[in-house]
């Protein structure tokens, strides 16, 4: 309760200071936190409100002088990540000012579905996503329905093209390398007059990337990472087949780097066998100790 007053304080003064911000509305892997069919402790926990509920990875960047509202990725729990942020925004009406989409995996773009007549019936919702992602949504039901019926409103990013949002907001896509069965794969850079930052839910193992992430977090001020899987081994089927970076290797990179440059990660997308979920876990403690940061539900990011 007293951690829910603060976070709200923050946001309030953040408000008063028409500043723009992030504000991150979940955490979880695509499946979410307990994840469908899952029977071990860690998932049992969460339906025995032993632990709490994890929404799946989102994030959405206000501008409260504008009053302006954008959410990257529509995830499944699409519908309580719009309440959470009309909340956190003391603005009640559904009005989104744009939906970035980073690919066509299940967690990151289905939530779309709430926008179509069945639920909310939208009016020309700002998408915006990558050529690939684009032509898959005008080519495939029950995507394609919402383009029709013009729920939402596609607009093609360009790679490595700031997209203007206002006169202090900018938004980059840039590729990095997926699992992209249906759609390229980007991450995205938030950019302010102030400050910068990245969120990378989703990529291969770093050593695939043409980028330098170590020189990517000494560019920007926060760096919202893959912290997919903790490390080897703690899911029942080759890791291979999913090679998100472990955590343990992304610590073990950025190592070298000073505090300074350590305290600006923060790990999230966490799959429901993570131990990062569990804030009691030793490895969160680690983590920390390390000096690096896992992402909460709710977490502020003044730009």
């Amino acid at each position: 309760m007293i951690k829910h007053l603060l976070l709200q304080l923050l946001f309030i003064v953040a408000a008063r200071a028409q500043e723009p911000y992030v504000v991150v509305l979940g955490t979880a892997q695509d499946g979410g936190y307990p994840q469908a069919g899952c029977n071990k402790a860690c998932c049992r926990a969460v339906w025995a409100k032993k632990l709490e509920f994890q929404a799946v990875s989102c994030i959405a960047l206000v501008d409260p002088s504008t009053g302006q509202r954008w959410i990257f990725d529509a995830t499944p729990d699409f519908k309580t990540q719009l309440e959470a942020l009309k909340n956190i925004t003391q603005n009640s009406d559904n009005v989104l000012s744009g939906i970035f989409l980073t690919h066509a995996h299940i967690g990151h773009y289905t939530g779309l579905m709430d926008l179509g007549r069945e639920v909310m019936g939208a009016k020309a919702v700002p998408v915006y996503a990558m050529p690939r992602m684009k032509t898959y949504l005008e080519s495939n039901g029950p995507w394609s329905q919402l383009v029709q019926l013009e729920n939402i409103k596609l607009k093609e990013l360009q790679e490595n093209i700031p997209l203007e949002l206002n006169s202090r907001l900018k938004v980059r896509a840039f590729r990095v390398p997926h699992r992209d069965e249906f759609s390229e794969t980007v991450g995205f850079e938030i950019i302010s007059s102030q400050k910068r930052l990245v969120f990378i839910p989703d990529i291969d193992k770093w050593q695939k990337w043409t980028q330098s992430l170590e020189n990517l977090v000494q560019n920007v001020d926060y760096a919202l990472l893959d912290g997919t899987f903790y490390k080897e081994g703690e899911i029942n089927r080759p890791m291979s087949e999913v090679p998100h970076p472990f955590v343990t290797e992304t610590i073990s990179l950025l190592k070298p780097l000073p505090i300074s440059q350590r305290k600006k990660v923060y790990f999230i997308h966490l799959n429901h066998t993570n131990p990062l979920l569990q804030t009691s876990s030793g490895e969160y403690q680690e983590v920390l100790k390390e000096g690096f940061h896992v992402a909460y539900t709710s977490q502020y990011f003044k730009l």
